[in-house]
């Protein structure tokens, strides 16, 4: 098989294992509101971006129906826009504090570079919160040929632009021949609609939503059952492969090749 690149998500993917930044603060400007929302509420439609997650989880029944309990009424688009603009320095100031590349994560993309491979990235995030994740991670040794961001194009996953934007950048196509790693259905949904070989992680993603040392302080039986549940849901999403972690990546990409 004939590869010309991999685009890569972020959180969740190359940094912030168990996509945990974004998580914690989506569940802070609803408890802000006197509404509380779970975790896997708030972890739903991951992927997204953050002004369409924080819609899609305010239209969940359930929140509806707290959110009108709390304040009177249904839920409106001014209320999302002001979740919105109170998201943004929240999760701005959690990225700052830390978005660590995952563990292996420079060696596959270093690996991929050998390959002949181009690297492309996209993200959820606005470009304003990607400016304080791309520091580090180029400290780290990560810098990917382009980063596009949920505010570059007119809608993000699981709409295919993103993965258009990279590939018009980098010059690459058919988009067949180009591999598409994220950690979230829609993710995985944005990368079949731009007609690209999809690979979804389990381990280090939102999915399973562990920090490494969680994840591995997990029974060993239990890590199994888990990453099988989301092994067999990423596939009824239609992702092509799943891989436990980027580190992952070059032996599949290696197989790929070779077929």
């Amino acid at each position: 098989m004939n590869l010309q690149a991999v685009f890569f998500d972020w959180a969740g993917t190359t940094v912030d294992y168990g996509s945990r930044a974004p998580a914690k603060v989506f569940v802070e400007i609803f408890r802000r509101r006197g509404v509380e929302v779970t975790v896997a509420e708030a972890r739903g439609p991951m992927g997204m971006a953050k002004r369409e997650h924080i819609a899609t989880v305010l239209a969940l029944p359930r929140v509806t129906k707290l959110w009108t309990e709390v304040h009177g009424r249904a839920p409106v688009d001014g209320d999302v826009q002001a979740m919105y603009d109170e998201f943004l320095p929240l999760q701005l100031d959690t990225l700052r504090a830390g978005s660590e590349l995952i563990p292996g994560a420079v060696a596959a993309v270093d690996a991929c570079r050998r390959m002949g491979l181009k690297i492309g990235s996209s993200t959820g995030y606005t470009r304003a919160l990607m400016e304080a994740v791309t520091p580090g991670a180029a400290a780290g040794g990560y810098v990917p040929d382009c980063v596009f961001c949920a505010d570059d194009v007119p809608q993000g996953r699981p709409a295919p632009w993103l993965n258009f934007r990279i590939a018009e950048e980098l010059n690459v196509y058919p988009l067949s021949q180009v591999v598409i790693v994220d950690d979230t259905p829609v993710g995985i949904a944005a990368g079949l609609n731009a007609g690209c070989i999809t690979v979804a992680v389990s381990q280090s993603g939102n999915a399973l939503g562990l920090s490494l040392a969680e994840a591995e302080s997990l029974p060993p039986a239990e890590l199994e059952s888990r990453l099988a549940a989301i092994d067999r849901d990423f596939r009824a999403a239609g992702a092509h492969h799943v891989i436990r972690s980027v580190a992952d990546l070059p032996e599949l990409l290696e197989k790929l090749i070779a077929s």
